[in-house]
């Protein structure tokens, strides 16, 4: 099956994995937003209490059986659907993810030019674009004493002044807004109009796809390879960034809204940031979605996975902190350019990356080589996310048909892309940035956390968690029995509560999807409905087929279904000890294989 070429491709590429764009783009606004400083607390507390528990154990669970996310559940037959689940969104992430790459490439692209073409207002501008506040009208004092409130023309023409405090400000769009939603996306009115295909952008997402088929062609023997630039690189650009912000008049505005000089400990009594924090942690660790298995799959059978986890959870969050001051230290420069608070510059996501920062950078002397390089920076950090990502695809055919993947690897990873490519051409028309946004909100929300629930609680309580820390210290040798005991109460009990109670409140407080103040039509939400049914609907399907399939009566077949399979265990026989001697051979199972349309699900017998 093959193995890492050696131990720091693979942490480089889980490293890669975790850092995404979430790290620069939605993890400083939320500090901000949530106390400043004081939110580390719960963002630490739940990283020690739902991220490292759930990223230690998926470490585990792949390497142990060298299988992908879907055929390692022989350790749970019953539970085989959540792996395809995980796949599954995996698989309609990836279409929308690229794109998001395809617009840092076009900003690359675009910031080759001595002047940026976002710094102004210019030619495909409108009369609502102004790079500073624009007054509407105020009150004045006219010649004969008396105070009236008028336009702000009629005060200029006649040489008037306004009195203090009465100036009202015209609602303006900054040219980087305009850039991004008139010249970039050249964006529709909403989703119900789709409009013509963005050709420039197609033509990104094609580049962005090509890069990814290059960087997997031979599998993790040449992504092990490229994630030595695209993992390290993008810390480069941060230190650089953070530099030259530190150095500019403002940045300390900035970084102490960011932090907070005297961080609000309130805010912790508030189970909002406890929410916030736990959601953050659990998305930017990228558990559950079937990476983690997929990578961690083809390490060494006595590798330890204990202290790989430490070290790419902490790395995650480290690089999280550490991007805030690169990005608030900016933002507090643009702030103080501006004349106005910096949390009126502040915003997250689409907004931070492709409005409010381009427009912070397009101020700054030498504006190319600064956008050059945050729009570089970008572009690696998802392309490492995306590789993972496709990866877990790959394998999880792999696992399937081995025999197809040795010989015709190049074909299936090139062809996967092609597929994806076309499949996401929907995501750069004019309607693009409403698709992107509907399978964000639907399929990267609670899907995710459904499948974790029951992969945590599967393993932990059916399995059994403490057949599974026997399965553990098979590779990285016995340990105490107060090793154990904190992952055993995280195992047991305190992820699997934490992790239901963020699942029922994502359901509680579930809105229909926007984007800006644009309204979805009401069959919009119910694309998006459908895309996550079919999505989960595996796991019941799967388990039906697995109980249909077994002996005995219905009592007797769900045990069975409950009881890991024959062919569960260590890939090589000379791991599997005295506890897995009754195995039977995966690699003469695989032999027999026979590529049907349930292939994916069950084994030719």
């Amino acid at each position: 099956r093959g193995n890492w070429s050696s131990k720091t491709d693979y942490l480089l590429s889980m490293v890669g994995y975790a850092v995404g764009l979430g790290n620069v783009w939605r993890f400083p606004y939320l500090t901000y937003q949530n106390g400043g400083g004081a939110f580390l607390i719960p963002y630490t507390i739940m990283l020690a209490l739902a991220g490292l528990p759930l990223f230690f154990l998926e470490c585990s669970l792949g390497q142990f059986a060298s299988l992908g996310p879907v055929s390692v559940w022989r350790i749970l037959p019953i539970l085989q659907g959540v792996g395809i689940t995980m796949v599954i969104i995996t698989f309609l992430v990836t279409v929308y993810y690229n794109v998001i790459i395809a617009y840092a490439l076009y900003y690359l692209f675009a910031s080759f030019q001595s002047v940026l073409p976002w710094s102004d207002c210019f030619v495909w501008a409108d009369e609502n674009c102004s790079k500073t506040p624009v007054v509407s009208d105020c009150n004045t004092t006219l010649p004969n004493g008396v105070i009236v409130h008028t336009n702000y023309s009629y005060v200029t023409s006649n040489n008037l002044t306004c009195l203090n405090g009465s100036l009202t400000y015209k609602q303006v769009q900054l040219p980087s807004e305009q850039y991004w939603n008139k010249v970039v996306l050249r964006r529709s009115s909403g989703l119900d109009e789709t409009g013509e295909i963005v050709w420039y952008l197609a033509l990104c997402l094609l580049l962005s796809w090509l890069i990814v088929g290059a960087a997997l062609f031979k599998g993790i023997k040449s992504s092990g390879k490229v994630v030595y630039f695209t993992a390290l690189f993008p810390y480069v650009v941060l230190v650089i960034l953070l530099v030259r912000g530190a150095t500019l008049e403002g940045a300390r505005d900035g970084i102490e809204y960011y932090i907070g000089t005297q961080s609000n400990f309130t805010k912790l009594v508030e189970a909002e940031v406890w929410k916030d924090a736990a959601t953050q942690i659990f998305f930017s660790l990228s558990v559950a979605w079937g990476g983690l298995v997929a990578l961690s799959s083809y390490n060494k059978f006595h590798n330890n996975c204990y202290s790989d986890a430490i070290v790419v959870c902490s790395v995650n969050c480290l690089t999280s902190v550490f991007a805030g001051f690169a990005i608030f230290s900016v933002l507090g420069h643009m702030a103080f350019l501006a004349d106005r608070p910096v949390s009126e510059v502040v915003d997250s996501g689409f907004d931070l990356a492709f409005v409010v920062y381009p427009s912070a950078l397009s101020k700054l002397p030498v504006a190319p080589l600064w956008s050059f390089l945050f729009f570089f920076m970008l572009l690696l950090l998802g392309l490492d996310s995306q590789f993972a990502s496709i990866e877990t695809v790959t394998t999880t055919i792999q696992d399937v048909y081995p025999k197809v993947m040795k010989k015709m690897r190049v074909p299936v990873t090139l062809g996967l892309c092609m597929l994806l490519f076309f499949l996401g051409l929907i995501c750069v028309t004019q309607a693009g940035i409403y698709w992107v946004n509907l399978v964000d909100h639907f399929c990267a929300g609670w899907g995710i956390l459904f499948a974790a629930v029951l992969e945590i609680i599967g393993i932990s309580w059916i399995y059994g968690g403490n057949r599974f820390i026997q399965d553990t210290e098979m590779m990285i040798g016995k340990k105490s029995w107060w090793f154990w005991l904190w992952w055993r109460a995280c195992w047991f009990f305190i992820t699997p509560v934490l992790l239901c109670v963020i699942l029922c409140w994502s359901l509680v407080t579930f809105s229909p999807p926007k984007y800006g103040s644009v309204e979805y039509p009401a069959w919009g939400s119910a694309v998006g409905w459908c895309m996550i049914v079919f999505c989960i609907i595996w796991i019941p399907i799967v388990a039906i087929v697995k109980i249909v399939k077994a002996q005995g009566n219905l009592w007797q077949r769900i045990v069975s279904c409950c009881r890991p399979s024959a062919n569960w265990g260590p890939s090589l026989e000379c791991h599997r000890g005295e506890r897995y001697s009754h195995m039977v051979d995966p690699h003469k199972e695989r032999d027999q294989e026979i590529p049907t349309v349930d292939g994916f699900v069950h084994k030719l017998e």
